[in-house]
């Protein structure tokens, strides 16, 4: 399925892509007036956040019940883990290959008067921590706070037991299940019409917010980060999409760009997460079952652009303090990065809070992270981008190994 013949102002991907250049025009010559409509982003956030929950739970339980049985289910997990470990593993390493090159930490200091936000948390978690997080003491709880992990377990483990009742009762909760995810992509539907206001609104209050001399202070690093981002995203994920997908990337990407300006405006994998769906199934023709099952997963633990950025953000703090970090020690940040890049949530600025975990294994000061918080926003908009394309490729790569192609 693709989109419906029409005049190209009604498509979503031009009016996405005309919100864009007009929020960063207007932000950038009516700062007072982009503060004010800023308000408009966030109701549309707001929105989109609103259906997450829900929308993750139904359509993992939906998607492992279409599936069939757990076999076909742990075939397609492993699929899935096997892919966003490899992407991730590439990111990081591209990135360490970017600020060996450029050394973008090299004489700077513009770190050391600065401080850290106050909604900055420098609290690590460990392994064990990380699996008392997954699993829910109260999953109603978890739903009402928005934690993604133990909702996205929940339902996994609803969907596998529901598949082994064969009688009435299970057809019955299948059905009660599907009408729920209904009613919620109908909902998804109607609130992505309004994603080019939401976009025009966010990104003209960035841009207003946005000051032009630290960016100029910190342009190394800038430049390494999103060198990092955009060969990860123009080159190796379209490589993987061509030679494991079978699919034209331009082709692929047109159909999807309204997720990606989303995330790209909004920096939430999460909240960008109705939007992939509805694009990757509705316009990409990708089949339902993978959709549902791949990109709830891969919104909460895919992170490739976050995992690049926390080894170049580690390195340049390295090399500002004049740290050498030797083979041993990057990958010891390749590997860090890889497990913390996991735990990483799908919000504005989680990246930022899991480098400290990739700091500490490496015996790096905290507070080189005031250093980078400057242009840590538009970065965060950039990595998400990433992020939430690497979630697309993964979701057509499985697909086509599952044998279902549009």
């Amino acid at each position: 399925m693709v989109e419906n013949s029409g005049p190209w102002y009604l498509k979503l991907h031009w009016q996405v892509l005309i919100a864009l250049v007009l929020g960063a025009v207007v932000g950038s010559i009516l700062p007072g007036f982009s503060m004010k409509i800023g308000f408009l982003g966030d109701l549309f956030l707001r929105l989109l956040k609103m259906i997450i929950i829900p929308l993750i739970f139904a359509s993992l339980v939906n998607g492992i019940t279409s599936l069939g049985d757990a076999k076909k289910v742990g075939r397609i997990g492993l699929r899935t883990f096997v892919y966003y470990t490899l992407t991730t593993a590439l990111a990081i390493t591209v990135g360490l290959t970017m600020v060996n090159i450029i050394q973008p930490g090299v004489g700077l200091e513009i770190g050391v008067n600065a401080e850290l936000p106050e909604e900055f948390v420098t609290a690590s978690h460990s392994f064990d921590q990380f699996l008392l997080r997954l699993v829910p003491d109260n999953v109603i709880g978890a739903m009402a706070q928005g934690e993604v992990l133990p909702v996205i377990f929940f339902a996994i483990l609803f969907g596998l037991f529901l598949t082994t009742l064969n009688d009435g009762r299970g057809k019955a909760v299948q059905e009660v299940i599907d009408g729920f995810l209904e009613v919620i992509q109908r909902m998804t539907l109607a609130i992505i019409k309004l994603a080019p206001i939401g976009i025009f609104a966010l990104l003209a209050r960035e841009v207003a917010r946005s000051g032009l001399d630290i960016i100029v202070a910190l342009g190394p690093y800038f430049l390494t980060v999103g060198a990092g981002l955009g060969f990860h995203a123009f080159v190796t994920l379209p490589l993987l999409l061509i030679i494991l997908g079978r699919r034209s990337p331009l082709i692929y990407a047109r159909r999807v760009l309204p997720a990606l300006a989303t995330a790209f405006s909004t920096a939430s994998s999460s909240a960008t997460l109705p939007l992939s769906m509805q694009r990757a199934e509705h316009e990409a023709g990708l089949p339902k079952g993978v959709v549902s099952f791949v990109l709830p997963l891969g919104a909460t633990v895919n992170m490739d652009g976050t995992a690049l950025y926390e080894a170049v953000a580690a390195l340049t703090i390295a090399q500002m303090y004049g740290v050498s970090l030797d083979l041993p020690a990057q990958i010891l940040v390749l590997f860090t990065a890889l497990l913390a890049s996991v735990g990483a949530a799908g919000i504005p600025m989680a990246g930022l809070v899991m480098l400290v975990v990739v700091l500490q294994a490496v015996g790096l000061p905290l507070e080189g992270i005031a250093t980078i918080i400057a242009v840590d926003r538009v970065l965060d908009m950039a990595r998400t981008a990433t992020n939430v394309w690497s979630d697309l490729v993964g979701t057509a790569v499985i697909s086509r190994f599952e044998g279902s192609t549009s």
